[in-house]
């Protein structure tokens, strides 16, 4: 009888393992990153899509920016989130990739682009923040 349990504990173990490696995936959450900006002088929209673009394009180049998104959000109602022109958003799809691709930003493609446009749009403010998608 005592071998009985042995062996039963051992199967429970074994098949919890293996469910909880085939589950982990399903609630990984992925990494964030919301800078709030504000454009210099005449900085148009367009402009601004136009230098996500490059920014992106760049850093999908460097280490963890493969799986990278980058999406531009602009207020409509502006009273309701104060003095911001633009919400410039970056997705990683695990803070892994995030932190390689964060650990080697300076003096990167992507910092260069930024640089070059620096006069055209400020980004004084951002958080990291943790998002799961909910099925």
């Amino acid at each position: 009888m005592n071998n009985l349990v042995k062996l039963m504990l051992v199967c429970m173990l074994i098949l919890g393992s293996i469910l909880m490696i085939k589950a982990a995936p399903a609630y990984a959450a992925e990494a964030m990153q919301m800078w709030r900006c504000e454009l210099e002088g005449d900085t148009t929209e367009a402009e601004v899509i136009t230098m996500a673009q490059e920014w992106a394009k760049a850093a999908k180049t460097m280490a963890g920016g493969k799986g990278l998104e980058a999406i531009v959000y602009f207020p409509v109602a502006v009273n309701a989130i104060g003095q911001i022109d633009v919400l410039f958003v970056v997705v990683a799809p695990s803070f892994v990739e995030w932190g390689k691709f964060w650990d080697i930003y300076s003096g990167s493609p992507a910092n260069e682009v930024e640089e070059r446009y620096r006069k055209k749009i400020v980004c004084p403010e951002s958080a990291l923040w943790e998002s799961v998608k909910i099925k």
